[in-house]
């Protein structure tokens, strides 16, 4: 296994090599130190084992042993069909489509504000290249996170939106991020970078979805930059197929009174890790990270969450929600650090889980770091079954026991469901929890 891992290792330093000189004078000159650093830590620490304590309970083997080949521009791309299944087609979103992580102007349909930019980030890169410096790799740290330095070291597009000081932006702007495996096993690293200004407001769409036979795998880094008293609701939907690989993280910057909510919905994938880090760097800021996670069979979603409590005055509020069936397996690991001089801290962090079969698991590990005194934090975990008390309530009012369980596992998501404020959103991710239940179709006239 060891050699397995090595040669594992080699064959990426050597892709990275023939990517350098593929690549050689594309992109600002300051870029190109930024990849070599990230290669080198990378090849410095390697993929993560089990042994790691971020890692105990997520096997990455699968996708490290894998003979995953860059997935390179695409030679056709998804028809409108698949494009329809993935992109509220009937709402009137900014769409931006990438295809293995490359953007496709033919699919995309925005009609922006003026002054916000939404394009692709190698378009940036030499247009608005003293910008996306600023940002680019400043949060999302690959010291101790080799999939992030793989990413820096390889990706070559992916999102950008600015939004300009005290601009609103009405429609959500939605990042449609579709792989593709018509041929064989294909590895993309999509970058996503948002820049928010102070005084701005926008709502971002992340979804990831895939289409063809060929198991892919998707390594995606998304930074988000927020400036004084500027809100951004942002939305992640995971809708890979079942045979995917999707490892992600999500890193957030908040200044003085900004406001970043987060809502991450996981319905795909064999194996999904989702870091979602957060950093309240100035006074007053507000974090809200929700997150809703549905497997079956042998799916494996890992969910990693850190808030970072650096300035006083500032409330985070957490709530994570999973259901679990079949032999499928959850994680999540919830930190909240508070930093001595974060006082007047208010945190909260909730963790819940469903369990539908006896062979689902779920390890659950919420923490605290406090080093400040005057603050107000709690957390918690639950993990349970159905209750039969509410079953047999239901069912003495003449509601089979299907439905019944339907119902309840209904309103343990719906919790979730109901708290996403777009309206398209909320109601497909509706549809689409009814459509997983027994008796689904009955829901709406029950409920």
């Amino acid at each position: 296994m060891t050699q397995a891992i090595e040669t594992t290792l080699e064959s990426y330093l050597a892709r990275f090599e023939a990517f350098q000189k593929e690549s050689a004078g594309r992109g600002p000159a300051w870029l190109l130190p930024l990849r070599k650093a990230a290669i080198s830590r990378f090849a410095e620490v390697g993929f993560p084992a089990r042994r790691d304590e971020e890692w105990r309970f997520t096997n990455v083997t699968p996708i490290t042993q894998a003979p995953f080949s860059p997935a390179g521009r695409p030679e056709m791309l998804p028809t409108l069909e698949d494009l329809q299944r993935v992109a509220f087609e009937r709402a009137s979103f900014h769409r931006l489509v990438f295809v293995n992580g490359f953007y496709a102007p033919s699919l995309s349909s925005q009609d922006l504000p003026q002054g916000v930019k939404a394009g692709n980030l190698a378009e940036a890169l030499q247009a608005d290249s003293e910008r996306i410096e600023r940002h680019l790799g400043r949060y999302a740290s690959f010291e101790h996170a080799p999939f992030v330095a793989l990413n820096t070291a390889f990706f070559e597009d992916g999102g950008f939106v600015h939004i300009p000081r005290g601009l609103i932006v009405e429609q959500p702007i939605h990042l449609l991020y579709l792989s593709t495996g018509d041929r064989e096993q294909m590895v993309s690293y999509p970058r996503t970078l948002i820049v928010a200004e102070e005084n701005s407001h926008a709502t971002i769409i992340e979804s990831y979805a895939g289409v063809g036979e060929e198991s892919t795998f998707t390594n995606a880094v998304t930074e988000i930059a927020l400036g004084e008293n500027a809100v951004v609701d942002h939305y992640k939907l995971l809708r890979e197929k079942e045979t995917a690989f999707h490892v992600a993280t999500q890193q957030v910057q908040l200044s003085r009174t900004s406001n970043f909510r987060s809502h991450s919905i996981t319905l795909g994938g064999a194996i999904v890790r989702n870091d979602i880090n957060a950093v309240l760097g100035g006074e007053g800021g507000e974090c809200t990270l929700n997150g809703l996670y549905l497997a079956s069979g042998r799916q494996l979603v890992d969910n990693h969450t850190a808030i970072d409590h650096a300035m006083p005055h500032c409330d985070s509020h957490e709530l994570y929600k999973g259901i679990l069936d079949g032999q499928a397996r959850g994680v999540f690991n919830g930190k909240i650090f508070v930093r001595q001089d974060a006082q007047k801290t208010d945190a909260k962090q909730t963790n819940q889980t469903l369990l539908l079969s006896e062979k689902a698991q779920i390890n659950t590990k919420p923490q605290l770091e406090i080093f400040a005194d005057d603050v107000k934090c709690t957390h918690g975990a639950t993990v349970g079954q159905l209750q039969p008390e509410a079953l047999f309530y239901l069912r003495s009012r003449g509601i089979g026991e299907d439905d019944a369980r339907s119902l309840l596992i209904y309103a343990f998501a719906s919790d979730i469901i109901g708290r996403i404020k777009v309206a398209p959103i909320r109601e497909e991710l509706n549809a689409t929890l009814l459509a997983r239940l027994p008796g689904g179709h009955r829901m709406e006239e029950l409920l």
